[in-house]
């Protein structure tokens, strides 16, 4: 089977321009007046409840035990420097924590 270069090349090209035009007509402005979710509020290290550190993603309830063993903590950082948890377990977490100072 033989393929037409000029046909294939006016194929991508087509596919190209198609697909960015096709990404914006989906989306949807906000309607006028429509709340906005805020971001959850950052869990403090240092006053969280177990039930609340469990809650995190990946931190169940033998993380949660060694967050709060290991508490106070200066910088939410100090998780993986204190090897609490894992580099791996930090990352998915690091967004949803703070360590706040008294």
């Amino acid at each position: 089977m033989r393929f037409d270069k000029k046909l294939i090349v006016l194929s991508v090209v087509a596919a190209l321009i198609a697909a960015p035009a096709a990404a914006f007509s989906q989306a949807k402005p906000a309607p006028k007046g429509a709340k906005v979710e805020a971001p959850a509020p950052l869990l403090d290290l240092n006053s969280a409840t177990k039930a609340e550190l469990e809650a995190l993603p990946a931190i169940g309830v033998a993380y949660s035990q060694k967050i709060i063993d290991g508490r106070p903590y200066k910088a939410k950082n100090e998780l993986v420097t204190k090897k609490i948890v894992p580099a791996a377990t930090y990352a998915k977490i690091k967004d949803k924590v703070i360590a706040k100072q008294k």
